[in-house]
């Protein structure tokens, strides 16, 4: 079912799906997620999603008119799954503590993989930023999804004095961030998990020259 055509001029609507049809491209999407962060956006193709997702060709493009909405669809997925699994760490990153406490899980989860794989959200970046203005304008919306708790919880601390008040938070998260990203890189590259825990360490104690 989709909703009654659009007023001239205006954008098309978007489909309004059933219970059904959320569920069918939910996984979609989901697979595609997965063959996109094993194999690359390049090495996984509609066929391929088709296969493990079990769907038909037909219904792919119902729900994605080509590849590159299904991408945008994978990032978008891979961000908020991201996010979701750091969701109580995130929500109370309002202290030094907590900010040790939210690198050192994500360390962990590096440890867990054999430091294999990297970033979902930054594999997708450093292969497809250059290849449409479309795509990299999604990928700098989901960094700065990411970005927000950090800030909102750098701007808690300012505000209740943990932090002095030329601190700048949002300088301050965008190089935690930072931190995070080149140190994944490097522990992928390496296979050790010491580079991620130099760079949030070091971006740490930077943060922690400003409080108060």
């Amino acid at each position: 079912m989709t909703d009654a055509a659009a007023p001239e001029g205006s954008a098309p609507a978007a489909p309004r799906l059933t219970a059904a049809g959320r569920r069918t491209r939910d996984r979609i999407v989901a697979t595609a997620a997965e063959l996109m962060f094993a194999k690359g956006v390049a090495g996984t193709s509609i066929p391929d999603v088709q296969q493990a997702a079990r769907v038909s060709a037909s219904q792919i493009y119902h729900y994605f008119g080509d590849k590159n909405e299904l991408v945008r669809a994978v990032i978008r997925h891979q961000v908020e799954r991201t996010i979701q699994g750091q969701q109580p760490l995130l929500d109370r990153l309002d202290s030094i503590e907590a900010l040790r406490a939210w690198c050192a899980a994500t360390v962990e989860v590096q440890r867990q993989r054999d430091c294999a794989g990297g970033c979902e959200v930054g594999s997708l970046a450093s292969e497809l930023v250059e290849t449409c203005e479309t795509i990299r304008a999604d990928l700098a919306a989901a960094f700065d999804r990411w970005e927000a708790p950090i800030r909102e919880g750098l701007h808690r601390m300012r505000q209740r004095g943990a932090l002095v008040a030329h601190a700048d938070p949002d300088q301050l998260a965008t190089a935690l961030l930072a931190a995070v990203q080149g140190g994944l890189l490097l522990t992928q590259v390496r296979r050790s998990p010491t580079p991620l825990q130099a760079a949030t360490d070091a971006a740490i104690g930077y943060i922690e020259t400003f409080t108060a």
